[in-house]
């Protein structure tokens, strides 16, 4: 997904190609995301949201959530990965700032 996203000139990265994040806790792939100014997309919504409140707590406001669901987005269909994708790039480029989720979260809509 971050490759077709970067194809599109999007600046992502996915945790599976970061050897340093691969098998790290939420907590270190959230910290790292906010220390690079990075998003989190994410279906673990109850430990993202925690590690958002936290932040909010401590005075720092995160750099956005976005959240996805199987049920929303199955995984079993074949389509799903390419619309997903797609829902995805229109929102980045509708949303070129690095902030456009600053202390937000989006649920992204099957079209």
């Amino acid at each position: 997904m971050a490759g077709r996203l970067r194809a599109s000139t999007h600046d992502v990265q996915s945790v599976l190609e970061r050897p340093d994040l691969i098998g790290q806790p939420d907590e270190v792939v959230f910290e790292l995301a906010q220390s690079e100014g990075r998003a989190v997309l994410t279906e673990n919504v109850p430990d993202y949201r925690r590690l958002a409140a936290e932040a909010l707590e401590a005075g720092e406001i995160h750099h956005g959530l976005v959240f996805t669901s199987n049920r929303s987005w199955p995984r079993h269909h074949r389509s799903t990965f390419s619309r997903l994708v797609t829902e995805l790039g229109r929102f980045l480029v509708g949303h070129e700032a690095a902030d456009a989720l600053r202390g937000r979260e989006w649920w992204p809509r099957p079209p």
